[in-house]
């Protein structure tokens, strides 16, 4: 099981990743959860604790600059373009209740797409994580499909768009679909957060047409408080795991 998730800021990308590798992991799953939103909070939404943080895998200057040998902020020149990453996800990870924890960061300079050494590693590792690892990953995106490929893009079993009721939200996921077209993604699924009643979903079905949706989650005050507090959205809050325990059925083969 490989899943990307992605949306508009805001909308709860994070709080879905929690729930699923939460309840993927109760029912027996390995998982591994990669952290690519630089606006993520993912690893106090799964629990771990504030004081163990990863430094992301494109700031490791010096493992970049071992791995493909080049110096990191360059464009262009030589450096190896399949750098080794097998060994990462064990060396850079946490572990917590079942459940892996990688960070990935972004590239900040020279687009989504730079030939550079930081992006190299990057793609390689997300590449290898989809492509080599036998086990449910969890990709936790930002608005957009860069970190995918179109080889990797073919390992994903579903790009799940996270969407809450507005125009703003649905627009991005509009975005989303195009953009992975292009790169050969057609799988893709919708879940409809923070609604507030029947009208909500009705505004969602009736906008989104074409659009499957796996599920959806009700606004609910525990996962605000969870998210003020940083603790994971679905300690103490069954009606949320159960949300999240419908959407995975509709995911699992």
């Amino acid at each position: 099981m490989k899943l990307a998730v992605t949306g508009k800021g805001g909308v709860g990308k994070t709080t879905v990743v929690a729930g699923l590798a939460r309840v993927l992991a109760d029912r027996g799953r390995k998982v591994l959860v990669i952290d690519a939103d630089p606006a993520s909070n993912l690893a106090l939404a799964l629990g771990f604790p504030r004081d163990q943080r990863l430094t992301p895998i494109a700031e490791m200057k010096e493992l970049i600059e071992e791995r493909t040998e080049a110096k990191t902020g360059s464009m262009g020149g030589y450096f190896k373009l399949n750098p080794r990453v097998d060994d990462l996800p064990e060396k850079y990870s946490l572990e917590k209740d079942g459940i892996r924890l990688m960070v990935m960061g972004t590239v900040q300079k020279g687009g989504g797409g730079c030939v550079c050494p930081e992006n190299v590693m990057v793609r390689t590792l997300v590449a290898h994580l989809l492509l080599g690892r036998d086990e449910a990953v969890l990709l936790d995106m930002e608005a957009g499909v860069e970190h995918l490929g179109r080889a990797t893009a073919q390992a994903v079993n579903k790009l799940i768009v996270v969407v809450e009721p507005g125009q703003r939200s649905l627009e991005v996921a509009q975005k989303i679909r195009q953009l992975a077209g292009d790169i050969g993604l057609k799988n893709i699924g919708l879940v409809g957060n923070k609604i507030r009643g029947e009208r909500d979903r009705e505004f969602l079905l009736e906008k989104m047409p074409g659009f499957p949706f796996l599920g959806f989650i009700d606004y609910d005050p525990k996962v605000v408080e969870a998210d003020l507090s940083g603790t994971p959205p679905y300690r103490e809050n069954p009606a949320f795991l159960q949300s999240m325990g419908e959407i995975a059925d509709r995911l699992l083969p």
